[in-house]
């Protein structure tokens, strides 16, 4: 079974300061369209293809889509809550990775057996 790659969007974007709270839907896009190739080439050292990538959001990017290769889920209310709710639903017996810097929320996907990784994890390849 594929790893699955929970990635917190907002936590992502936020994690460099480039302008991105001038249109949160634009710079989650981005983020997306960064992620497909994380899908087929892996994560180096943390998880092997293929990948099975959710990009969470919230807020004024709710309107962004899925595209090949990522699933996009919006949150109807906290984005933390929805991923922990996607790692006890869709994580349970597999390997699961969660990608945030957000301390409160990397403890609460850990104690659900989630491994977590920061936001650097899927920056590298082009810019989110």
């Amino acid at each position: 079974m594929d790893t699955l790659v929970i990635v917190d969007a907002a936590n992502v974007v936020g994690s460099v300061p480039d302008g991105w709270w001038r249109d949160r839907h634009g710079a989650a896009e981005r983020l997306r369209d960064t992620l497909p190739a994380y899908a087929a080439g892996g994560l180096p050292g943390l998880a092997e293809p293929p990948l099975e990538l959710v990009l969470v959001v919230e807020g004024a990017a709710r309107g962004v889509t899925s595209v090949e290769g990522v699933r996009v889920v919006p949150a109807p209310g906290s984005g933390d809550d929805r991923i922990v709710e996607l790692v006890a639903d869709e994580g349970a017996g597999r390997d699961c990775l969660v990608v945030t810097a957000d301390r409160g929320l990397r403890d609460r996907v850990q104690a659900l057996g989630a491994r977590v990784t920061g936001p650097r994890a899927v920056r590298g390849r082009g810019r989110a």
